[in-house]
């Protein structure tokens, strides 16, 4: 089992959350973040005074899936996320030991 993290444009949210029913994936856990990569926050202009954004808006998905169903995910995330613009944001991918539903305690792929 994986735990998909991936970090996007929050434009892009609705289209990330259909490609990823589209490839199967029932459930995702959204969060809104802010941050910065390469681009270092942009220069703003607001009554006529210019101020630094340091910290753009994000959001943040993680998503719990199958060895099976990791590819799709990935690469309906990319495909949907994309706008060949800098600051499309990041996937990290890390191994998950042990997931138990609560309700049931289903463990395994069975509590995805």
């Amino acid at each position: 089992m994986k735990l998909i993290t991936a970090i996007i444009k929050p434009f892009k949210l609705d289209d990330v959350r259909e490609a990823l029913g589209d490839a199967g994936i029932e459930g995702v856990t959204v969060s809104e973040v802010k941050g910065f990569g390469r681009q270092r926050g942009h220069t703003e202009l607001y009554r006529g005074a210019e101020y630094v954004v340091d910290f753009l808006p994000k959001v943040k998905l993680e998503i719990a899936v199958s060895e099976e169903q990791l590819d799709g995910a990935i690469d309906a995330i990319i495909k949907s996320a994309n706008t060949n613009k800098i600051g499309d944001g990041k996937i990290f991918v890390t191994n998950l030991e042990k997931v138990i539903r609560i309700r049931t305690g289903e463990t395994g792929n069975e509590a995805l």
